[in-house]
């Protein structure tokens, strides 16, 4: 069989609205409490600050909850549809439109997103989800082009990641950085003790790997059958490596989507249907054309950007975030740290008074919880109090709108934690201490039954009340 990509292209797009789906998801579940009209971030604070042009959406026309819930939900019903193939059989025009359509509304969350959407998937996901309008539908062969549009978003993506560790912590030039890695990462999974704790020889290994995953495999990516397989296999057990150590939101399975493209019909002939004999509709073929020398203008900055000393990690040159530079983890935290948010009953705070802690969901808290699988979903308020913990909360506004929240037990706001230990009574007073974590060690975990052991750093905020406040 000669080189061809119908089922490539097939694959590729179910997949991809697969991730869809999620970010659409986490929307539907997490916006209104973060950036609603009574968010940590309010979007129509917003709005009246940032003019159109800097940061384009829909919701600029109706910055309300009852906007951000409708998009949500018709951003699911779309990567349903599309996942499921309902609309390919309509043709191109109506299977770019819902393309175009589940673009269009996530650009919308991420523009007015704020911190809450400052993650590298966020472009990445935007950038896949743009150049995929134009891939045509069942009836034709994709362009290579397309096919080559979607190996450049995968070259950059993991090149990318690995010039930035090079150029960054020089753990990963001496091999080290898995040594802390496992440990200090924002959200680690279940299995995430295991890999801390494997030989040190194989940690090296592992850093080892992840530079030939990044720097080596990329190289063949635009090489022709079987060396560009080869890579896409390379990559996508690289990836299914970091999805089983820890929590990265969809990145990984995001990487794994784009390393689709790398394979032709030959490795996917064994699913059904029938794709057509003819080349590329001559249209489609333009229009692939076009968009891959937009592409290429586009391009230049990012090539810039990687060539040069001063690399910057997931950053948009454009509001609509069409080609993007990437990377990942420069550098690695040496030591972990968290904040803890108590609350009290009681009415006069002394040194005896008992504060009982809130929970959340993905980060670590109770010590003798075994951190859960999250990825591919995406918990923002968990990540961001990984970032918080980093620095002082000056530096992270929302932090004091969530504790004025838990005074009020704002119940949108308790919804996004694991454990509200005021269930019937809203707490009088709230706190936050900062911790270092760290994972316990064999024989502590075999003596207590924990996975991570924790000291108390000292206060992170005052403890505040809505009668008193001293923020």
């Amino acid at each position: 069989m000669a080189e061809s990509y119908w089922y490539t292209r097939l694959v590729f797009e179910r997949a991809l609205a697969l991730v869809y789906l999620i970010a659409f998801l986490c929307a539907a579940n997490q916006f209104i409490p973060l950036l609603g009209e009574r968010g940590l971030l309010p979007v129509p604070r917003l709005v009246r600050e940032v003019p159109f042009r800097k940061a384009p959406s829909v919701f600029f026309l109706a910055p309300t909850d009852a906007a951000f819930r409708a998009a949500a939900w018709i951003g699911v019903v779309l990567s349903a549809a599309a996942a499921t193939g309902l609309v390919e059989p309509w043709g191109a025009f109506a299977n770019g439109g819902v393309w175009a359509a589940l673009w269009l509304l996530y650009l919308s969350f991420v523009n007015v997103g704020s911190i809450f959407y400052a993650f590298g998937w966020e472009p990445l996901l935007l950038e896949t989800g743009f150049f995929t309008i134009f891939a045509g539908g069942l009836s034709t062969q994709p362009s290579m082009w397309t096919i080559w549009i979607w190996r450049w978003i995968l070259f950059r993506l993991m090149f990318g990641a690995g010039l930035s560790k090079l150029r960054g912590d020089p753990c990963w030039r001496n091999l080290t950085c898995l040594d802390r890695h496992f440990e200090t990462q924002p959200i680690p999974n279940g299995l995430s003790w295991y890999f801390h704790w494997l030989p040190p020889i194989v940690l090296r290994a592992g850093v080892l790997f992840n530079h030939v995953a990044e720097l080596a495999a990329p190289l063949a990516f635009f090489a022709p059958q079987p060396f560009a397989a080869v890579a896409g296999l390379m990559t996508i057990a690289f990836q299914f490596v970091l999805i089983a150590s820890g929590n990265l939101s969809w990145l990984n399975w995001l990487t794994i989507v784009l390393a689709i493209p790398l394979f032709d019909d030959r490795w996917l002939a064994w699913l059904p249907g029938a794709p057509p004999a003819a080349t590329p509709d001559p249209l489609q073929h333009a229009i692939a054309i076009a968009v891959a020398a937009l592409v290429a203008v586009l391009s230049v900055r990012p090539v810039l950007n990687l060539l040069s000393p001063r690399q910057m990690m997931n950053a948009s040159f454009e509001p609509l975030h069409l080609v993007n530079t990437y990377g990942a983890f420069s550098s690695v935290t040496r030591a972990r740290r968290e904040i803890a948010i108590e609350g009290t009953l009681e009415e006069h705070l002394t040194p005896r008074t008992v504060w009982r802690e809130y929970q959340f969901k993905g980060k670590p808290g109770d010590t003798s919880r075994r951190s859960p699988q999250i990825a591919p979903y995406h918990l923002r308020l968990d990540w961001l109090m990984w970032f918080a913990a980093q620095a002082l909360p000056s530096h992270h506004p929302w932090f004091a709108t969530l504790l004025d929240k838990l005074l009020v037990a704002d119940a949108p706001t308790l919804r996004l934690l694991r454990v509200n230990p005021f269930p019937d009574h809203p707490t009088r007073y709230v706190r936050a201490v900062l911790h270092e974590y760290r994972f316990t060690t064999r024989d502590e975990r075999r003596q207590t039954g924990h996975w991570w052991h924790r000291e108390a750093i000292g206060l992170y905020v005052a403890p505040v009340s809505l009668s008193a406040q001293r923020l």
